[in-house]
């Protein structure tokens, strides 16, 4: 007899909504014994059946739901999940880049898959699909026919699954450098070095909303590959992008003469450190991009991190010349919209500066976010209008 895990009372509520994560601590009890990393049986405290998920006695999240329904485990269900996801994905206009799989978000809990042209690159972030790892690529070989498909689990959220970080190829070959077309611009993108599975996918309907903004001299903060400095740069005068990482703006330096893009300058250093060097300097800016890492990745650290992003844009606003544009965001789900909105608007009163939001999007369509796991709604994107 397999693992049958029943629930306290009411604690299957957000569960039976839609939410796939079973917290230990929600649990009553746990009968019946199998492998760690099997399917369990979830069940109400009353017995009633609510799904079955993969377990991890190693792990806070101790079942991750999988099957809701009366179906069977098999790679063909894998299939059939991995799929449906793509193809909502392709009714959308998607076709080179975009993420095909967003874990729970499409039924398929801890796994991520970003499509990059003839390429695919993994996320497996749980015991259950790390066990099933065989079966996943069988399954995207069979929907994507793709050149090649290399793992980047070197996340930290690993560790809370009592796994170790792995990268490395899983099916083909993998170049080096990986090019995609995004918004018209051609990009190259490393799977193997680039952040997270080699770049940003989220952010790319607010990249191409950055062009309305740019004009003038533009700050691109964080600029990481180049992608809001590349868009800005085809509307605005000339932009600065701005990064600590050296191999980010060889990245961008190599984007920029892909596209024949003369008028992106590079300065590598710690993106504080500069902006008040510039504020000393009287510097200013008609547009300024920030799209900083995640300052917070536990609730623990919301304060320090609300601390960060604060003094961050309040830096920008005083280095925004009246009627230019501020384009902030946070991709932290910790930092959530109301409590980011709050902190623009004390860092505007200090910056003394009156500001407007004209526009507020979250992540690209390819990234959907289930209304009953906020997890699943995490970046922030506003333009802000400094008089």
């Amino acid at each position: 007899m397999g693992y049958e895990i029943f629930l306290k009372k009411g604690e299957e509520k957000r569960i039976v909504a839609g939410h796939s994560w079973v917290y230990a601590n929600e649990v009553a009890r746990i009968e019946g014994k199998d492998k760690n990393g099997a399917l369990a049986t979830v069940r109400a405290f009353d017995g009633r059946y609510i799904g079955k998920g993969y377990i991890n006695h190693a792990s806070k999240i101790l079942v991750r739901i999988f099957l809701r329904e009366n179906e069977e485990e098999s790679e063909e269900l894998l299939l059939s999940r991995i799929r449906r996801a793509n193809d909502h994905r392709r009714a959308l206009g998607y076709e080179n880049c975009y993420r095909a799989v967003f874990a729970e978000a499409d039924d398929l809990p801890a796994l991520i898959v970003d499509k990059y042209g003839d390429y695919l690159c993994v996320q497996l972030l749980s015991l259950g699909v790390y066990l099933r790892k065989a079966q996943i690529v069988n399954a995207l070989v069979r929907v994507f026919s793709p050149k090649g498909i290399y793992e980047r689990s070197d996340v930290s959220v690993r560790k809370k699954e009592g796994l170790a970080e792995e990268t490395g190829i899983l099916y083909g070959e993998v170049p080096e450098r990986v090019e995609i077309e995004e918004n018209g611009l051609r990009m190259l993108v490393s799977l193997q070095k680039g952040q997270k599975t080699g770049y940003f996918l989220d952010q790319k309907e607010n990249r191409f909303a950055v062009r309305r903004y740019a004009r003038g001299d533009v700050l691109d903060c964080f600029c990481n590959s180049g992608g809001f400095s590349l868009n800005a740069a085809l509307s605005a005068d000339c932009v600065t992008a701005l990064d600590i990482s050296e191999f980010a703006l060889e990245n961008v330096r190599e984007n920029a003469a892909l596209n024949g893009i003369s008028n992106i300058r590079t300065q590598c250093g710690d993106v504080f450190e500069v902006l008040r060097a510039y504020k000393a300097e009287g510097r200013k800016f008609d547009c300024i991009v920030l799209d900083p890492p995640a300052f917070c990745k536990s609730a623990d650290e919301v304060k320090d991190a609300y601390r960060g992003y604060k003094d961050l844009n309040l830096l920008a606003m005083k280095l925004v010349r009246p009627g230019g544009y501020l384009v902030t965001c946070s991709c932290s789900h910790y930092m959530t919209f109301p409590l980011f909105e709050k902190m623009l608007v004390e860092a505007a009163r200090n910056s003394g500066r009156r500001v407007q939001s004209v526009e507020t999007k979250t992540q690209a369509p390819d990234h959907p976010s289930l209304l009953c796991a906020e997890e699943t709604q995490y970046l922030k994107f506003f333009v802000l209008h400094v008089i």
